[in-house]
């Protein structure tokens, strides 16, 4: 359905009008830099651009006591009254406008006009409360979009996720006894020394009376805080909640000023820029590029999540049942070629935000797009789907002689169908290999699933790919040959019992329930997957896979997000029909059906998965979210 862009001109209306250091950071050029750079990238056109409202004196009055028009000669003495604020002529119209945008997106959203899209506004609005303006806040423009969505649309749960590096307290305290807002937010704290320096930003508000448990805080107390920092976050709090939560509607509150490059607390025009592109870039489906860095969260980074979950856990059944220290194993009992690297002295630390090298910000952080974004290639001709315009049906084959070559090993490809159908594969995955192709899906007949995923690993680690990851669902096996040289990481989901044969050789049953299922991935697939950081991901779908497609188009958008979202889905020609249609969707940047209200796992899923993570922890860092354990 597209993603729209909400913006006015008049919005770099303000500007400060006498010396303040500290609100001159607040400038017009923060969205005419942005809005340049997405029309450089060529991100703007391919967006629905809508030009924003102003907000009407009742729907800021879903939020704020009163409103005024600010008389010019009133402006310096007005803000003084307010915490890092000043007023201009302008202020109110710009005002109404970005509250007004937000209102616009909330309807083009919810009306599916668009499936998502950014508003691009200033004034700000996360610290702005009900009768105060408040770091360069006026009215608070998410509140008052969540706010709208409930009236106007019927809304009963909505998410709100606060990424700035300033606490939203605004927004807090506006919805902080509201059970139809879930409110997250992780911000700088550094245990109360950083603005806003309130107490109430740490961890164990959780909010009050109805609204117990649906306002979440995540105090990062040190600064320079990493990808898999984020990343930790993102899986064993944010991503838990949300899907339990079950939203109607998500709102990002998305500050930029905690990206790599900024000033602490201020405003660095390029490094904005680069967000804001990159924040659209994925609104539109494009896969994000790579995570740099190692996959290692920190203490610190640690100790924040886990003082977020136990303050939690009492209010949601997702972090009930994780919240156990794992038991350890020994990596003794591993051979010395499955051994990770041993940390450095002193291990991982969170480095100051001015220690990052600034030379990320030169490089393009933006990855060229492959000449096709999704391509199917399927061997039977009577199976239509209906697919995007942009996902082609391949046509091309790989050359005979070669394709026989690489079937030569295994019986089941001497048959013609799947000869066929692995010459399809191997012209498809060569276009992936070679950044023709972002992502893409391929079949083969059951009776030849197996073979077909062998012949893509060892084809896919011969011809450029270094990391490869293969989640196989159903009953295949890890070819048996197949080198524990940390190059390949194999995840069997419906193995017959929860092993850890291998820091790359892991198995795990299909759990039962959906909630099980979440579990499995938020808590053991993503978290080893993140770890291992693969340049190419293969998911394969074999005989008694056992998933229903939005659980299967789940797993595919999730593991997207990786290798810059280079997925294949290798799938059973009989499943094709059902299944190659709703992943196509996914790869090709759709977002899933949703799950609906998630079950709880049951405890034979939630005892196989601590059991895992228990055996595996001291390997793959991603799988903590207790600090310091030591093997």
């Amino acid at each position: 359905m597209g993603t729209a862009l909400v913006y006015h001109e008049d919005m770099t209306a303000t500007r400060l009008l006498w010396d303040d250091p500290e609100c001159e950071i607040e400038r017009p050029e923060r969205l005419t830099a942005a809005l340049d750079r997405l029309r450089q990238r060529g991100l703007e056109q391919r967006c629905l651009l809508l030009s924003a409202r102003e907000a009407s004196e009742e729907e800021l009055g879903l939020v704020h006591r009163e409103t005024q028009v600010l008389g010019k000669e009133e402006l310096q003495a007005l803000s003084g009254q307010f915490d890092a604020i000043c007023f201009h002529p302008s202020t109110f119209h710009c005002a109404r406008l970005a509250a007004g945008a937000g209102l616009q997106l909330v309807d083009a959203v919810l009306t599916g006009a668009v499936q998502n899209g950014l508003a691009l506004v200033r004034p700000p609005g996360h610290h702005s409360q009900r009768a105060a303006a408040n770091g360069f806040c006026v009215f608070n423009n998410v509140a008052i979009a969540a706010a709208h969505a409930k009236q106007k649309h019927g809304l009963h749960r909505i998410l709100v996720v606060d990424w700035d590096v300033h606490h939203g307290q605004g927004i807090q305290y506006l919805f902080e006894d509201d059970p139809s807002i879930l409110y997250f937010s992780w911000h700088r704290y550094e245990h109360g020394r950083f603005w806003p320096f309130l107490r109430e930003s740490d961890a164990d508000a959780v909010g009050r009376g109805q609204g117990l448990g649906f306002t979440v805080n995540l105090p990062w107390n040190q600064v320079g805080m990493g990808n898999a920092d984020y990343v930790a976050a993102f899986l064993h709090l944010l991503l838990p909640l949300a899907f339990e939560f079950d939203p109607e509607l998500v709102l990002v509150s998305a500050g930029f000023d905690s990206a790599i490059g900024d000033p602490e607390g201020g405003y660095h025009l390029e490094s904005l820029a680069e967000s804001v592109c990159m924040t659209v870039q994925t609104l539109l489906g494009d896969p994000a590029p790579p995570l740099s860095g190692s996959m290692v969260p920190c203490q610190s980074a640690l100790e924040s999540i886990q003082s977020a979950r136990a303050a939690q856990a009492p209010h949601w059944k997702s972090l009930q049942l994780q919240d156990v220290t794992p038991v350890l194993m020994s990596p003794s009992i591993l051979s010395p070629e499955e051994r990770p690297p041993p940390l450095l002295p002193g291990g991982p630390v969170c480095k100051g935000a001015a220690s990052a090298p600034s030379s990320l910000l030169d490089q393009p952080c933006l990855c060229p797009a492959p000449s096709v974004r999704t391509a199917v290639a399927l061997t039977a001709p009577d199976i239509t789907l209906v697919l995007p315009p942009d996902v082609i049906q391949q046509e091309g084959s790989a050359l005979r002689e070669e394709t026989e070559a690489w079937a030569r090993p295994h019986e089941s490809l001497a048959r013609e169908e799947a000869l066929a159908a692995l010459g399809k594969l191997l012209y498809l995955l060569d276009g992936m290999l070679d950044g023709q192709v972002n992502s893409g899906i391929a079949a083969t007949p059951a009776s030849a699933a197996a073979a077909t995923l062998d012949v893509a690993i060892r084809r896919g680690l011969s011809h450029g790919a270094q990391r490869l990851l293969c989640v196989a669902l159903g009953q295949l096996d890890r070819p048996p040959d197949l080198a524990h040289d940390g190059r390949s990481l194999w995840l069997n989901i419906r193995g017959k019992e929860a092993a850890a044969l291998s820091m790359f050789h892991v198995s795990t049953p299909l759990p039962a329930m959906t909630g099980g299922f979440l579990s499995c991935i938020l808590g053991l697939v993503l978290p080893l997957a993140y770890s291992f950081q693969p340049d190419l991901v293969l998911v394969a779908l074999g005989p008694g896979h056992g998933l229903q497609g939005r659980h299967a188009a789940l797993l595919a958008a999730m593991l997207r997000g990786l290798a810059g979202g280079r997925v294949l889905a290798l799938l059973e020609e009989d499943s094709t029909p059902q299944l190659a249609g709703i992943l196509a969707r996914v790869l090709n940047g759709e977002a899933p059906p949703s799950l609906g209200a998630s079950s709880v796992a049951s405890p034979e899923d939630v005892r196989a998965l601590m059991y895992l993570r228990g055996q595996l922890e001291p390997q793959w860092k991603m799988l903590q979210c207790h600090p310091h354990l030591v093997a």
